[in-house]
Parts: C-alpha cells; sequence; structure tokens
C-alpha cells in the first residue's frame, strides 16, 4: 500500500510517502504501530492523528487491502 504523511509527520519521518506491505485485512492501529516501529519518533503524535483511506476518513479499525493509499495526517491549527 502506498502511505502518504503529511505536515508536521512529514518532517519527522523526512519523507512524504513509503509503500508498506501488511496482511491483508490487517487494521489502520496495525500500520500505524509498524510506522511506529520504524519511525519512533511519531509515537508521541498517535493519539492525535487522523487517517484516511483511500481518500476517506477513517476509524482505526478500518481492514486495509493490497493497493489502498493510506493518508496519515496530523492535527493542524490556523486560519480564521
Amino acid at each position: 500500500m502506498r502511505v502518504l504523511f503529511f505536515a508536521s509527520l512529514r518532517e519527522r519521518v523526512k519523507r512524504s510517502e513509503a509503500s508498506w506491505t501488511l496482511a491483508d485485512g490487517a487494521s489502520v492501529e496495525a500500520l500505524w504501530a509498524a510506522l511506529v516501529r520504524e519511525f519512533p519518533q511519531i509515537e508521541p503524535m498517535g493519539r492525535s492523528v487522523t487517517f484516511a483511506v483511500n481518500r476517506e476518513y477513517v476509524d482505526r479499525a478500518h481492514a486495509l487491502r493490497e493497493g489502498d493509499e493510506v493518508a496519515v495526517i496530523p492535527p493542524v491549527s490556523g486560519g480564521c
């Protein structure tokens, strides 16, 4: 699957995307755990990130499939 990192997450992992392989049906939570193992510096952000799979927001129990695009989105602030 293709994993996209945005904003402060992108800065912490020093890349905007990565290819990732998990078993079909693995949850978004399992993906997050794998990402934290690879990039431990993102662990403190865990409670506040949101996820979108194929451009739709999902919860952490969502089952992933081969070919999915997963966006990992940190909280953002600013604006009026």
